[in-house]
């Protein structure tokens, strides 16, 4: 068990003039308002670098406020040098070009060499945040841009902006079969009820609507821009299976083939060598948690997908 020091100042109007528990509470969300003023009673909470043991004392704005827990050593979350590939980085953020093949989070079968150890090993301050920063996953085998907070406000902020779909997410990907034209797909997502790993479309999931359109067409194939309104775990792995236009090589949500002889065909079983999920997380954009400038970074799609994409023009 160890002690951290988290310092926010309290920048919003709204906060003048309210209790410390409840300011606590909206400043330093992943942590339980009940916790909160426990660390308060226990003089575990200063006020303009001044002790305060009072749940009730009113907050003005301008004051800064430091909190510290009590963290308790999570197993595995160790650094390890790992490189990452930087697109952006200030003093709150940093987006991150991920690539194939790289867990974020450890996990079941996954207890180092992920994103979230190269954090700690890169950013000393950054094991003071959950989960070293990260605010959202990609999977394991899926490329592309994420963004990581650097302090606790950014963190905050960045979450509460992604539940409000206000971070704008778009991926390019290679699916089977030749789409028609663009869509909206509205279908609730929620964990297998046999497969505890994977996802399924279901009445009684959660809301996950998926925008997408289509960038070129060949032969058997489509390749498609895609926009998350909702962000699901698997989401657009999932809504392209329940589409009938499975992303090539996924190798969880495949679909059934239709209306070719994969065996007979040399071209196409070239193509399903592919190995992983053909999906690409191509752009990023979001109102910054301090500048309040918009931000938005765009990243060319892996050499893989764009080997594949050559392959299916001339095939």
């Amino acid at each position: 068990m160890k002690k951290i020091e988290l310092s926010t100042i309290v920048s919003c109007i709204s906060f003048s003039g309210k209790r410390l528990d409840k300011v606590l509470a909206q400043l330093f969300k992943e942590y339980s308002r009940s916790y909160l003023k426990k660390l308060i009673l226990i003089n575990q909470v200063l006020v303009n670098k001044s002790i305060v043991n009072q749940p009730d004392k009113k907050i003005s704005v301008g004051e800064i406020i430091t909190i510290y827990p009590i963290l308790k050593d999570l197993k595995f979350n160790f650094p390890e040098n790992i490189p990452l590939n930087i697109i952006y980085e200030d003093n709150d953020i940093l987006v991150i070009n991920k690539p194939a093949g790289l867990v974020v989070h450890p996990g079941s079968g996954n207890n180092t060499g992920t994103i979230l150890n190269a954090l700690l090993y890169h950013y000393k301050n950054i094991k003071y945040l959950p989960r070293a920063g990260i605010v959202h996953r990609l999977d394991k085998d899926t490329t592309g841009l994420m963004v990581v907070a650097k302090t606790i406000y950014a963190y905050n902020y960045l979450l509460k902006i992604l539940k409000k779909r206000k971070i704008t997410r778009e991926y390019q990907g290679i699916v089977k079969g030749n789409m028609i034209s663009g869509g909206i797909i509205n279908a609730p997502i929620m964990r297998h009820h046999m497969k505890r790993t994977s996802m399924m479309v279901h009445s009684l999931g959660k809301t996950s609507i998926t925008h997408y359109k289509i960038i070129n067409r060949f032969k058997y194939h489509t390749h498609i821009s895609i926009r998350l309104e909702t962000g699901r775990t698997h989401q657009i792995r999932v809504h392209m299976l329940y589409i009938k236009h499975p992303l090539v090589g996924d190798p969880c949500y495949k679909g059934i083939e239709r209306g070719i002889n994969y065996k007979k065909n040399e071209d196409i079983n070239k193509i399903y060598t592919f190995p992983r999920q053909a999906l690409h997380a191509s752009h990023i954009s979001f109102v910054h948690p301090v500048t309040q400038n918009l931000m938005s970074w765009t990243v060319s799609l892996p050499e893989d997908m764009k080997k594949l994409l050559v392959y299916l023009q001339n095939t």
